[in-house]
């Protein structure tokens, strides 16, 4: 399988400026072949293929308008090229229906304004990785890179993104081998909520870290400085900066807190089982704040992906189950319970907590997928519970 390696990298002010030229040449030739595109659909002409815009760049290095495209690397904009493909295939695999998901909507021009600008590089341009540990870029030279592991095998290309907040980093696409973690007899199921971020069948609990809230009032305080800033000035530019490097903060603990924790999910657990959550839904309410903050798209692909890696069984349930009205004891099901509703008392006597109880059906209910199990319980009878 693939995996990102995603480093920090600290280029000199030389590097920088060499970089943002990278980062504007890859854009105005994605920006001109979007446009080529563009003219032909309005000309009714045929498809522009991938080798005439590859011809069309060679041929623009040649005119005096384009002469300093090749001040960079030819690696860099021929990937550019390949994002517009990319991005094009993915557009209409999506109208067609052949992709499945959100709807992808047509590419855009890319503006130097935007916040994220990436150049890639892949063998053809034959970066390495120098014997200091530094990553040596043609036409840019050895950048200096923090390494916190080493790479597992060569990478095949490496991505450099300069993000929001001004840093860059280094992204190695590598291939390893799958690396399957020792048997283990326990599966669990995940019920994940808000109050409690996540509550396990075995009675394990996980609380909310709610990162954006703890630093909302610093963040608050950043948003006013930037608003009162003109437009256009450099104030305005570090403010900008200030609050991006404030949002990146809670994003990068966010992602490592996510990160340990479904790790241990996953070597404590052969399998592994969740619900559907539609975030995208809960994003739309009056909770939706609190549903962006606990991070829990990112934290169930994380899962996924781990579990892909070492040999764990990762599922998801289907939303609409009734994990939180369904006793685990009976397996009858009551009626929708609010949300303030923490305890409730099934007709049988087992009083269920909401959470828990909810847990334990995931992980039944994964169970009975994974084993392709239909059950007796397909369509339960409707009864009052007691609570």
């Amino acid at each position: 399988m693939q995996l990102r390696y995603n480093f920090r990298v600290y280029p000199t002010p030389g590097q920088r400026v060499s970089l943002a030229r990278a980062f504007g040449c890859a854009r105005v030739v994605y920006n001109d072949a979007l446009a080529a595109r563009r003219e032909a659909h309005r000309n009714r002409s045929s498809y522009l293929p991938d080798s005439e815009l590859s011809t069309r760049l060679t041929e623009a290095k040649k005119t005096p308008e384009r002469a300093w495209l090749a001040e960079v690397s030819s690696v860099v904009l021929q990937q550019a090229l390949a994002d517009l493909n990319t991005a094009y295939r993915n557009f209409f695999s999506s109208i067609t229906g052949k992709r499945k998901g959100a709807k992808v909507a047509a590419p855009r021009l890319r503006s130097r304004k935007d916040n994220r600008q990436a150049i890639r590089f892949t063998k053809n341009a034959r970066f390495a990785v120098t014997s200091g540990g530094k990553l040596r870029l043609p036409k840019i030279g050895d950048i200096p890179v923090r390494w916190s592991r080493e790479l597992p095998s060569e990478p095949s290309s490496v991505t450099i993104v300069k993000d929001a907040a001004g840093r860059y980093f280094a992204s190695f696409v590598v291939r390893t081998e799958d690396d399957p973690l020792p048997p283990s007899d326990c599966e669990v199921g995940i019920d994940l909520g808000l109050t409690t971020f996540a509550v396990l069948s075995d009675g394990k609990t996980i609380a909310s870290p709610r990162f954006l809230r703890q630093v909302e009032r610093k963040l608050r305080k950043a948003q006013k400085a930037l608003s009162r800033k003109e437009k256009g000035s450099a104030n305005r530019v570090k403010a900008r900066v200030k609050v991006a490097r404030a949002h990146a903060k809670v994003a990068d603990t966010r992602k490592d807190w996510a990160h340990k924790h479904s790790t241990q999910i996953i070597r404590d657990n052969q399998a592994v089982f969740v619900e559907d959550l539609s975030v995208k839904g809960l994003a739309r309410t009056r909770l939706a704040k609190s549903v962006h903050d606990a991070g829990w798209g990112t934290f169930t692909r994380i899962l996924e992906e781990k579990a892909q890696r070492y040999g764990r069984v990762f599922a998801e349930v289907d939303r609409f189950f009734p994990s939180t009205r369904m006793c685990s004891v009976c397996g009858a099901i009551g009626e929708n319970k609010p949300l303030h509703v923490r305890e409730w008392t099934c007709r049988c006597g087992t009083t269920h907590d909401r959470d828990l109880n909810a847990a334990k059906n995931i992980l039944a209910a994964g169970r009975a997928d994974s084993r392709n199990d239909c059950g007796a319980e397909v369509s339960p009878e409707l009864v009052p519970a007691l609570g």
